[in-house]
């Protein structure tokens, strides 16, 4: 196949989006800009109301990214020395960084295979005198299977945080992504379904006990102004970044349903679902009683690095998430964890490759990317 000549299909094309939201984008900025509003105020609270609404959550508390998401809501909770907090073993480093960065110990779980996400059979055998919590983490848009995972929480009295920094919008059993658990904790980092214009974060909850506590947690625990009642950080987001979201939030349900529609052409383009064991592509499975928003559209096959190449010559972006699973990190070496341990999360690690799927993609610019994996699968 010849590839000279053909035009790039990138795996996130923000400047796609931006060109069909810029005349509103530009109204919001310039209302902040005039208002010379820029540290919390009404912008972050129309905001927070809004994606509370989304999320369907009682509370929605902005903070700096979706990493300070996660460690403002382990300080809320008290979670520090002598704890232990399980997690899955294949996922973005924050998800089990916080942990340590509060002082705790991450317990790491294997994945499923299926759908990247921890197993919540394997879930309970790993708690602990010393466990307090349990961090599942929505991987690339679709949610945990969250009911067995609660079930061990209300069992041991876990506080249960969800991480929803790639699934804002995602849904288990009708409920969305960070209204299940105690803490849902999201990123508007610029490449996520909902991204901002720099780095971003929330924290949505039901509790308003914890809810107080995230407040007073982003700015210095602190309340009235210089009385701070607890060690809290600097952990606000931006007038700024509110009032961008808040207009792309009301994009955000077309741009998804974009997202879903190019899933299933991908699906249909690429044949269906390849055998598991298969040295070709396995394309992602959507799990019953699930929303998935496709933050990553992620398949597997044995020969990645050999069709990532096909496709690197062929002007067509794709990304690995993520190489080495957590277990394997040199900065979680203390562990004294070895391989071999998780075995499913270091399998999707090896295997695992997303391609374009933003909602901006045309359904020609799919068809080159199917028939290009296709022609790289005939050789094999």
């Amino acid at each position: 196949m010849a590839f000279e000549g053909l035009q790039p299909i990138p795996l996130l094309d923000l400047k796609a989006q931006h060109s069909t939201i810029r005349d509103e984008v530009r109204a919001a900025i310039d209302r902040v800009v005039d208002s010379q509003h820029f540290i919390l105020g009404p912008e972050l609270d129309a905001f927070e109301t809004e994606v509370a609404q989304y999320c369907g959550a009682a509370h929605a508390i902005g903070v700096s990214s979706g990493s300070d998401a996660l460690l403002i809501s382990l300080m809320a909770a008290d979670i520090g020395p002598g704890d232990e907090v399980i997690t899955t073993a294949y996922s973005f480093f924050a998800s089990a960084g916080a942990i340590a960065r509060v002082g705790a110990t991450p317990i790491f779980v294997d994945i499923r295979a299926d759908d990247y996400n921890i197993d919540p059979q394997r879930v309970e055998a790993a708690v602990t005198s010393r466990t307090r919590a349990l961090l599942p983490v929505h991987l690339f848009g679709q949610t945990a299977e969250m009911g067995p995972i609660m079930d061990v929480a209300q069992k041991y009295k876990l506080v249960v945080i969800e991480d929803a920094a790639q699934a804002i919008g995602a849904e288990y059993r009708g409920l969305r992504a960070g209204s299940i658990g105690d803490l849902g904790c999201f990123s508007f980092y610029p490449s996520k379904n909902l991204g901002g214009f720099g780095d971003g974060g929330l924290v949505t909850t039901n509790d308003a006990n914890l809810a107080e506590r995230l407040r007073l947690l982003r700015g210095h625990g602190a309340k009235p102004k210089y009385h701070s009642r607890m060690i809290g950080g600097n952990f606000r987001l931006d007038a700024l970044q509110a009032a961008i979201l808040r207009v792309k939030l009301r994009h955000l349900d077309e741009w998804t349903s974009g997202r879903r529609r190019n899933a299933e052409r991908y699906r249909s383009l690429l044949g269906g679902l390849a055998p598991q064991d298969s040295r070709l592509v396995v394309a992602p499975a959507e799990m019953p009683e699930r929303r998935h928003v496709y933050n990553q559209f992620v398949i597997r096959t044995r020969e990645r690095e050999a069709l990532r190449a096909h496709l690197n010559q062929a002007r067509i972006g794709s990304e690995v998430y993520y190489p080495i699973p957590l277990h394997l990190m040199d900065a979680f070496s203390y562990l004294g964890e070895k391989p071999g341990a998780y075995p499913e999360s270091e399998s999707a690690a090896a295997e695992s490759l997303a391609l374009p799927i933003y909602a901006e993609l045309t359904a020609d610019m799919q068809r080159r990317v199917a028939t290009t994996i296709r022609a790289w699968q005939e050789r094999q």
